[in-house]
């Protein structure tokens, strides 16, 4: 096999406009910052802007999902916008495309850190993505429809036989009933300990608002299920495969209130309840292409301004505001960006670095970032000389030691793979989520960290072969052409081992130690996934979410009249909510849930 690595490049430049002051204005007189990724990117158009439009200039670090998301609700609204990045624009869900394996006029092949996954339930990014021009549509049009169906599991292929309804009223019995039958793939745990499960879920789905943030917010997901009391199978098809495969959560660690929105969320979407699509949806292209490109293209064209290799280094805080930002240009010159606004759009790890002691004082919630953990989850990509679909959608390998999940990504993609890119003998590729790098594996007994680039390949393809039936015979080494390991992976296979771009773990109580959108310190706002929001889990959605208060908060500050961002929330069902105020009283009363009859949780217990 021929490793393929990614480094990032240069593929366009975006015009100027003044906007750094101070001791940076000079280098940005002489420096253009490359445009990553975005090719034909129109150059910034003129600002309409003036200077009597006092209270609109919003400098924003970290053009990932959260920066790009307040970007776009404050440029549609007038506001005065620039957007520092460090590395590449579109974060963790960006393309990242592999060098040097184009040939015959063909583009490199697709890379990316972890494969596209749009469940049904996301709303506040399908919202944003309906209003950035693309084609004869929007990038919206760019979502398909897949399956969320089938499970690998120890040479086994299980088809979740999803029903598409109730085929009823909804009712906490129907909703049992619903579970029972989607969960009868899972043949080899004991019924009993199924019905125990569902019945977990049951009790969540009809908790109150109060049971969920005061109890089940603090409890680990592993013990809520009592994963360490039952079956091995029981403990990898209904537990790990849930929250390492999907949501790279480790179930001892992931809290309850986190992974039951997300099981009750998947299963309101597969019902087809409220506002949710199917439960499954992928981009029909590479992300840059059919996404981020388009939406870079469409910012720039309202006035956005990006500054690519530009790294916030610190911010200083003087009279209670923040009164500059501290930032490395490419070059690695130092200076000072100044503006009305600044929203932080960067992760947690990267952002808790840069925050003065006086800005912890000034904010609790700043000082409490110290406490909140990340984990990884990175995509390995296996380039295949023949089309292999093997499932219709995402495909969960159960059981395997690195939480695997794939998709075959060329039966889903608009343009023909071999024609479109490499070297024209690769026709698919199988795009892969690794997600516990922390177990040993199968084929040298190492965990992931521990394990050279094509020793985390071979370790791959040995794990997906022994979950799937005639796994070795599917997936030959002859039929693989090449590969590609997340680039954000560093000193592999040394005690040097590390990721740049890990992903927020919501552990049990860990609400309280993330911060809202809006900061004490009034013109400081927060635009990423580990702000507090409804979808609660660290994603895409959770940080367009993110975005979206931010620049509502920005709108209030500045006295805007322009309408606020929408803010959509996670469903709730109508038909619960008498069960939902019974349940707050009962949860008051010191009393477990009324449908948490076996083994049942008392508050404070």
């Amino acid at each position: 096999m021929e490793e393929q690595e990614s480094r990032d490049g240069s593929r366009g430049t975006l015009g100027r406009r003044r906007f750094v002051t101070g001791a940076m204005a000079a280098a940005a007189a002489a420096t253009v910052g490359p445009l990553v990724g975005a090719p034909g990117a129109r150059a910034a158009a003129p600002s309409l802007l003036t200077a009597s439009v006092t209270g609109k200039r919003v400098a924003i670090f970290g053009a990932g999902m959260g920066g790009l998301s307040a970007a776009q609700e404050l440029a549609e609204r007038g506001f005065q916008v620039t957007v520092y990045e460090r590395k590449s624009l579109g974060g963790k869900s960006r393309s990242i495309p592999v060098p040097g394996t184009a040939a015959g006029g063909r583009r490199n092949l697709p890379g990316e850190h972890g494969f596209r996954f749009f469940p049904g339930f996301y709303q506040n990014l399908p919202d944003t993505m309906s209003r950035i021009p693309f084609g004869n549509g929007n990038t919206r049009d760019s979502l398909v429809n897949a399956q969320l169906e089938v499970i690998a599991y120890k040479g086994q292929q299980l088809r979740i036989p999803v029903p598409g309804s109730l085929g009823g009223v909804l009712t906490p019995d129907s909703l049992r009933d619903y579970l029972m039958t989607a969960l009868s793939a899972v043949r080899t745990v004991p019924l009993l300990q199924i019905e125990f499960f569902v019945s977990k879920i049951i009790a969540f789905a009809t908790s109150g608002p109060r049971r969920r943030l005061g109890q089940w917010e603090n409890m680990a997901f592993s013990d809520f299920i009592k994963a360490s009391a039952m079956s091995e199978d029981y403990r990898e098809l209904l537990v790990k495969m849930f929250t390492a495969s999907l949501v790279a959560a480790q179930p001892d660690k992931a809290n309850t209130r986190t992974m039951g929105l997300m099981f009750e969320a998947l299963a309101f979407s597969a019902i087809g309840l409220g506002p949710y699509g199917p439960p499954d949806r992928v981009l029909n292209g590479p992300s840059n292409e059919v996404w981020i490109d388009p939406w870079i293209s469409h910012l720039t064209g309202l006035g956005v301004e990006f500054k690519v290799g530009w790294t916030a280094t610190g911010f200083t805080h003087s009279g209670g505001r923040i009164t500059g930002a501290q930032v490395t240009d490419p070059t690695g010159a130092a200076g000072t960006v100044t503006a009305d606004h600044y929203v932080a759009a960067l992760p947690v790890e990267r952002l808790q670095p840069l925050l003065t002691t006086s800005m912890k004082s000034a904010d609790s919630s700043l000082a409490r970032l110290s406490n909140l953990e990340t984990d990884w989850m990175n995509g390995v990509m296996i380039y295949l000389r023949e089309p292999r679909p093997i499932a219709l959608g995402h495909l969960i390998y159960a059981g395997s030691p690195w939480a695997l999940t794939s998709i075959s990504q060329a039966q889903f993609w608009k343009n023909d793979f071999a024609g479109t890119y490499g070297d024209g003998t690769v026709t698919d590729c199988l795009s892969l989520d690794l997600s516990d790098w922390n177990t040993p594996g199968i084929l040298f007994g190492k965990t992931a960290k521990q394990c050279t680039r094509p020793q985390i390949v071979q370790e791959v393809l040995a794990q997906v072969r022994a979950a799937l039936p005639g796994g070795a015979a599917l997936l030959p080494d002859s039929l693989v052409h090449s590969w590609f390991v997340d680039p954000a992976i560093t000193g592999e296979a040394t005690s040097a081992v590390a990721n740049d771009e890990p992903l927020l773990i919501n552990t049990p109580s860990s609400w309280s130690n993330r911060p809202k959108a809006t900061t004490n310190i009034p013109n400081f706002y927060l635009a990423a996934d580990f702000v507090r929001n409804s979808i609660n889990l660290a994603t895409m959605e959770g940080a367009n979410e993110a975005g979206r208060m931010a620049a509502n908060a920005i709108l209030d500050a500045a006295g805007s009249s322009a309408a606020k961002a929408t803010l959509y929330e996670l469903y709730l069902p109508p038909e619960f909510n008498a069960l939902y105020a019974l349940d707050d009283t009962r949860y008051a009363l010191g009393l477990p849930n009324k449908f948490d009859l076996f083994s049942p949780y008392w508050p404070g217990h």
